[in-house]
């Protein structure tokens, strides 16, 4: 697993909450929550959208720097969602 994989998942997209799922899962160690999939999606839209700074809600104890949201820049990038973009 790694960036092939989350290329090929994100060009082959059957569902994409369905493919950030498995990116989540199986290409991070230790895993990352499901609980995590939605903000993904919302920060693939942001930084589609060029909203690279808008501010993320984080899932219930979930945090990035002590805080309770994250930019979706980080979001992107902690996740290694670019092919997605």
């Amino acid at each position: 697993m790694g960036s092939n994989t989350a290329q090929d998942l994100a060009t082959n997209v059957i569902d994409i909450r369905q493919s950030i799922a498995i990116q989540l899962r199986s290409n991070h160690y230790p895993p990352v929550p499901l609980s995590m999939v939605e903000p993904c999606i919302e920060a693939i839209y942001a930084c589609a959208d060029e909203d690279y700074d808008k501010k993320i809600t984080l899932p219930e104890g979930v945090t990035w720097k002590d805080k309770t949201t994250a930019p979706a820049w980080a979001i992107v990038e902690g996740h290694h969602l670019e092919p997605w973009l």
